[in-house]
């Protein structure tokens, strides 16, 4: 495992003011009780209180900016058993080098400097004079003493892994949420201009190709130089409306219901082509959403376009029926039928699309005997 190095986020830079809390605490008792030891000579007292303000530089200058290791936690217990070997008191300061060892160590060095620790103060202690005497006497003080430390740094090191964990967990959430922004605004654009290329296939696509249908049945050899000015425009804008993603809003229905747009276009389309067309409306009319509304319109249109287009159809019938909870628009011709899975563009598979918004299904039936039908049916 990685060393536990101070920076942004790291353990140290979280813990680092609660352990100089600590550590100031500790550190003023102790100085009060070296100060206190008037028996003590004064040297020993000086070289004691100056181990511990050693040991507040070398965490402020070292060990708190991202340099701490083993090297730091090395010459920590030097100037430790420095201080201890002067005055035997300033072994009270591993209330606070315990915790911050396993702030800057991995659990198992650290463990071990902690014992190193904690047998230090029994190493001074027998050099100062105290014997086997003082080794035996205070010696179960410092084993009970790195066993708590022991006990804490363990905890100290599963709070500082949950709190790794848990930062991990919290970048990773960001991130995903991030990715869920950024896929749905592409599936949102992606979208959005599905629908603007079926706008404008559906509405100004077919009427360009109407406008040129009906210049070319007035005029099949373009003799007037206006109209044929006229066809040559009206192709140049059929091409470029066939090439456009701008904004457009669905076109609102024609004033009036639904059965009387639909009949409109029936009519229209009669009109146009001279093939025979019927619009039969069965079931209660009622009125729908707007966006049902369009999605019936719609396909009516790009059924009936798909007829002129490619039918050769010699008769053509539609019908709207409206039953308890859904609406069908079916379209039959008896024309040459295609091959539905070969079917491309915005024709079947812009209705298809269109249904499917509104919860709808769309069933395309041809054969070259029977001609084509096109049924949508949604919900409503």
């Amino acid at each position: 495992m990685m060393m536990l190095s101070p920076g942004p986020g790291e353990p140290i830079a979280r813990y680092s003011r609660a352990w100089s809390a600590l550590y100031a605490v500790v550190a003023v008792a102790v100085v009060a009780a070296v100060l206190a030891e008037s028996e003590t000579a004064a040297v020993n007292r000086a070289v004691a209180v100056g181990a511990i303000v050693v040991i507040a530089v070398l965490y402020a200058c070292w060990g708190r900016h991202g340099r701490a290791g083993l090297p730091f936690v090395v010459t920590l217990l030097v100037v430790f058993a420095v201080g201890a070997s002067a005055v035997g008191t300033v072994c009270y300061l591993l209330f606070a080098l315990c915790p911050l060892i396993f702030l800057v160590l991995d659990i198992r060095p650290a463990l071990v400097a902690v014992v190193v620790a904690n047998l230090l103060p029994l190493a001074t202690g027998f050099l100062r004079g105290g014997g086997w005497r003082f080794v035996t006497h205070a010696g179960p003080i410092f084993v009970l003493t790195a066993v708590a430390a022991g006990w804490l740094g363990v905890w100290i090191h599963q709070v500082i892994e949950q709190s790794k964990e848990r930062a991990t967990l919290i970048t990773e959430l960001e991130s995903s949420r991030a990715e869920v922004a950024r896929l749905s605004h592409e599936a949102g654009v992606a979208a959005e201009r599905a629908r603007l290329a079926g706008e404008i296939h559906d509405t100004l696509a077919q009427g360009f190709t109407s406008i040129i249908t009906l210049l070319q049945a007035a005029d099949p050899a373009l003799a007037d130089e206006r109209l044929a000015l006229a066809v040559r425009t009206a192709r140049e804008n059929l091409a470029e409306s066939r090439a456009l993603v701008a904004a457009l809003a669905p076109a609102a229905l024609a004033a009036g219901s639904l059965p009387d747009a639909v009949r409109r276009q029936v009519t229209r389309f009669a009109e146009e082509t001279g093939i025979p067309a019927t619009c039969r409306l069965t079931g209660d009319t009622r009125a729908l959403p707007t966006v049902v509304e369009v999605v019936l319109l719609r396909a009516a249109q790009e059924a009936l376009t798909n007829v002129r287009r490619h039918a050769a159809a010699h008769e053509v019938a539609v019908l709207l029926a409206f039953a308890g909870d859904s609406v069908r628009l079916v379209v039959r011709d008896d024309g040459r039928g295609f091959d539905v899975a070969t079917a491309s563009g915005f024709g079947v598979p812009g209705m298809r699309s269109r249904a499917e918004q509104v919860n709808g299904t769309l069933t395309v039936r041809s054969d070259p005997e029977t001609g084509t039908l096109i049924e949508v049916e949604v919900p409503a």
